[in-house]
C-alpha cells in the first residue's frame, strides 16, 4: 500500500463519480471492472469480487447522494417517481447484497454481466417520451415502477451497484420519463438503494477501508462536477455516452467471462 496504489484508486474512483453525475448513475457500472481489472494490470494486488463489490456499494453511496444535491437544487427530481421506486429498490438491494455474500466470485460476474447486457439492450431500443422538464406533466404507470424497482434492486444488490445504470434505462424505455428527470430522480433512487446494499456488505465483512475512505473522497469531489456539467449537455449526447459506458462494460466482463 503506496502513494501509488492509494492514487490509482482515486483516479479510478474521480473517473467513475464523475459520470456518476453526469449521466444519473452510482459510478459502479464503470468502478466495478475498473477496480477489479486495473490494479492488478498496473501491478498492484487484486481485488476479489467480494471485496470490488463492497467498496463499490459505498462509492455509490456518496457519488448518488452528491449528484442528487446538485440536481435537487434545479428542481428535476420526481419525488413522487423516487418513493414510489426506492421503497421497493432498497427492500430488494437489501436481500441481494446480503445474499451475494454466499456467492462465489464467478456468480456474481456473471449476474453482473446479464444485468448490464439488459440495460445495454435497452438503451438503443427506441424512446418515445418527451423531453420536457416540467416535473408536473410527468406521468407513469405506479405499479410497474414498484415492481421493477424491487427485481432491480435484489439483481443490483448482489453487485453492489444499486442498480442505476439499468434503472435510466428502464425509466427511459418503460416508464418514459424524460431524460434529465430520469437521471436526476434515478441519483436520488440510487442513493436510497445504496442504503440497503451498503448496510448489507458491510454485515457481510468484505469493506476495505483504505480505498473505500479514498473512493468517497473522490466521489464527493467529482460527482457534483457531472452532475453541474450534465445540465448544460444535449440529453441526446446524455442517452449516448451511457449507452456507450454500459456497451463497452459488456464487452468487458463478458470476454473475461467466456475467454
Amino acid at each position: 500500500m503506496d502513494l501509488a496504489w492509494i492514487m490509482t484508486i482515486f483516479a479510478l474512483g474521480f473517473l467513475g463519480s464523475f459520470i456518476s453525475g453526469m449521466v444519473g448513475i452510482g459510478g459502479s457500472v464503470i468502478n466495478y471492472p475498473m477496480l477489479l481489472f486495473i490494479p492488478p494490470a498496473l501491478g498492484f494486488a487484486a481485488f476479489t469480487a467480494q471485496e470490488v463489490s463492497a467498496i463499490s456499494a459505498v462509492q455509490v453511496f456518496f457519488a448518488s447522494l452528491m449528484g442528487m444535491l446538485v440536481f435537487r437544487k434545479g428542481g428535476l427530481v420526481n419525488k413522487t417517481l423516487v418513493l414510489n421506486m426506492g421503497v421497493s429498490i432498497i427492500i430488494g438491494s437489501f436481500l441481494g447484497s446480503f445474499v451475494s455474500n454466499m456467492l462465489p466470485s464467478s456468480v456474481i460476474n456473471i449476474v453482473y454481466a446479464i444485468l448490464a447486457l439488459i440495460a445495454a439492450v435497452m438503451m438503443f431500443l427506441p424512446k418515445k417520451g418527451n423531453d420536457a422538464q416540467d416535473i408536473s406533466k410527468v406521468t407513469f404507470n405506479k405499479t410497474l415502477a414498484v415492481t421493477l424497482a424491487l427485481m432491480i434492486g435484489a439483481v443490483s444488490g448482489i453487485v453492489g451497484a444499486a442498480g442505476a445504470f439499468i434503472t435510466v434505462p428502464v425509466m427511459l424505455v418503460v416508464l418514459k420519463i424524460p431524460t434529465r428527470i430520469a437521471i436526476a430522480s434515478s441519483l436520488a433512487i440510487t442513493f436510497i438503494s445504496s442504503i440497503g446494499s451498503t448496510t448489507g456488505k458491510l454485515m457481510g465483512g468484505h469493506m476495505l477501508l483504505i480505498p473505500s475512505i479514498v473512493l468517497v473522497i473522490a466521489s464527493t469531489i467529482s460527482s457534483p462536477i457531472g452532475a453541474k456539467i450534465s445540465k448544460k449537455i444535449n440529453t441526446r449526447i446524455l442517452q449516448w455516452i451511457l449507452a456507450g459506458l454500459i456497451t463497452a462494460t459488456v464487452l468487458k466482463i463478458w470476454i473475461s467471462i467466456l475467454f
